[in-house]
């Protein structure tokens, strides 16, 4: 299945960050926090979006920071998960 975001919207793979320590020692029942930083898979055309116009400023494949409770959670699949957030939602581009 593929995802088509529209408008200003932004499909997003979370990336899931290791329980583990610098040493390698698995950290069990940690709570987990919901990630914060994911992969751009998908990006809508931008446009007018509520009479403005919006110009896309995020391309896919870039790794990016996004509001820890933003947007809508999809489940393609057991293994796959995404989230559609608006491209206001984003709140950095990380750069290696």
């Amino acid at each position: 299945m593929k995802l088509t975001p529209l408008g200003d919207k932004i499909v997003l793979k979370p990336i899931e960050e290791e329980d583990k320590t610098a040493s390698g020692i698995v950290l069990p029942g940690k709570e987990k926090d919901k990630p914060q930083q994911a992969e751009v898979v998908a990006v809508g055309p931008g446009g007018l979006v509520d009479g403005k116009e919006v110009k896309m400023q995020v391309k896919e494949g870039q790794k990016v920071i996004y509001s820890k409770y933003s947007g809508t959670e999809v489940e393609v699949s057991k293994d796959e998960k995404y989230i559609i957030v608006r491209q206001n939602d984003v709140l950095a581009i990380i750069e290696d």
